[in-house]
């Protein structure tokens, strides 16, 4: 069989192959066989099908279309091992099958060509001495007495309020029914789709619900109604109440004040399994720490792969696009799932090639810094032991005990993971990175993260129900 190769652009080899007449006939004559084999015609017994009631039933396109086809499948297999060409994904035809098929004579040469995607060819630029900055995470004890502050109020028992108007900190049972302030002249405003509970039951803090409606609760009695002015803001999820005035009559039903626990030894015991305040403390203590020290660390890897993006040149194929694509929108449904969302409804086959193409720019760029970091550790024979394989396997296994892993996968997974890790230490140790205050980098970094939320926002826009209306 003769293979001629062509290099193409995005990381494809063209593929111009040559297939022998007799193999052509022999392809043919094995399918005749086939059906004969296993076709039911009336009036013959199941394989004594005699070639010409064969061809004259099934036709002889039919015949030689499945020929073609086994083919093609066959020669390629054949010719991407005898040319150690390393493909992924299927292979492309250059011509519509139908035109092929067209051509194809069983007694004669078949020549055809088709294109494959292989691995892409990776070129680094100056990947060390990188001059990089990225945000130091530190640890603010304030965050210990904020969870203790919450822990509290989780366990605090509601007492009836007596003599006093609401005020913040308190809990609310309430009715309330939300219109929109504006209205053509002489029309009702209208109702806000979903903004209407009864015997529902709210936290008097700041940062609640739409800005407005908890500081137009304050000073209400119980029994009292009063409508309320609201303003939704503008980036508000929902484009029918971004930016509208809103008008919401509320009903106070019930009015109770939190009687916060002792902060004890006891209190200590109750929401945790330590015997001590201090102990809880010091637990507390050390996971922030280690957050912090976390966030500092995949801040500094956040700059160095953004650095790799920049040195790196490659044509990637698109399979290895659509793959990385596929992945990004299966973790979307995910996430989106786990807020109680009906991925159904946003996941259709109208709204998939624009979400498609929002997520080609994170595919290529996540593609990139993992091409690059797998050619950092080829330049610089980096490698992981398999001793640290094992190690790192059995850890995953003891955190997920009930996970079903395939363990040639997950051997792959971890060796990738710990290379990875130790390409990023190699490259912060061959470089500088400046740690600058929490919240230096942040303009640039929450663009990114509006652009990553944007799904996220459409998925809600479809129902303003009432809890929509109390996060914002």
């Amino acid at each position: 069989m003769k293979v001629t190769q062509e290099k193409l652009p995005a990381s494809q080899i063209g593929l111009e192959i040559e297939v022998p007449s007799e193999k052509s006939k022999q392809a043919y004559e094995q399918v005749i066989k086939q059906f004969a084999r296993e076709v039911n015609i009336p009036g013959f017994r199941k394989g004594k099908v005699p070639r010409q009631v064969l061809l004259q039933r099934l036709g002889q396109t039919r015949l030689k279309a499945t020929a073609l086809e086994n083919l093609i499948n066959d020669s390629l297999q054949k010719a991407l091992e005898q040319e150690k060409i390393q493909a992924i994904g299927s292979f492309e035809l250059s011509i519509e099958f139908e035109e092929l098929l067209a051509k194809f004579d069983p007694e004669q040469t078949l020549t055809f060509t088709a294109k494959v995607d292989v691995k892409p060819e990776v070129k680094m630029g100056q990947y060390t001495g990188l001059q990089l900055q990225a945000e130091e995470a530190k640890y603010d004890e304030a965050q210990v007495d904020e969870v203790l502050a919450k822990y509290r109020s989780d366990k605090a028992t509601l007492i009836p309020v007596e003599g006093r108007p609401a005020q913040l900190g308190d809990m609310a049972l309430v009715d309330f029914a939300g219109r929109f302030a504006d209205a053509p002249e002489g029309e009702t405003p209208a109702e806000i789709p979903g903004g209407e509970a009864q015997d529902f039951q709210v936290e008097l803090s700041e940062n609640q619900f739409v800005p407005g409606f908890i500081q137009g609760m304050i000073g209400m009695n119980s029994g009292e109604t009063r409508e309320v002015s609201v303003q939704f803001p503008d980036e508000y999820s929902s484009e029918e109440l971004a930016g509208k005035p809103a008008v919401f009559t509320i009903t106070l039903k019930e009015l109770k004040e939190k009687e916060l626990p002792e902060l004890d030894d006891d209190f200590a015991q109750e929401v945790s399994e330590f015997e001590t305040l201090a102990e809880l403390r010091q637990s507390l203590e050390t996971r922030f720490k280690t957050d912090q020290e976390n966030k500092t660390s995949a801040n500094k890897e956040k700059a160095i792969s953004a650095a790799l993006v920049q040195l790196i040149e490659v044509e990637i194929p698109e399979t290895m696009l659509d793959r990385e694509i596929d992945y990004l929108l299966n973790q979307q449904a995910i996430q989106l799932k786990n807020y109680g969302i009906d991925i159904n409804q946003l996941f259709t086959e109208e709204n998939m090639g624009p979400m498609r193409e929002r997520s080609r720019p994170e595919a290529v760029d996540r593609l990139k810094q993992s091409l690059a970091l797998a050619e950092v550790a080829k330049l610089e024979s980096l490698s992981v032991e398999t001793e640290e394989v094992v190690e790192e396997v059995a850890r995953v296994r003891k955190q997920f005990p009930k996970g079903d892993f395939d363990p040639l996968k997950l051997m792959e997974f971890v060796e990738e993971d710990l290379l990875k890790q130790k390409t990023l230490k190699w490259l912060e140790e061959k470089g500088t990175i400046e740690l600058l205050p929490e919240g230096s980098l942040t303009p640039k970094e929450e663009e990114a993260a509006a652009e990553d939320a944007e799904i996220s926002e459409e998925a809600a826009t479809s129902v303003v129900d009432v809890e929509v209306v109390g996060e914002e």
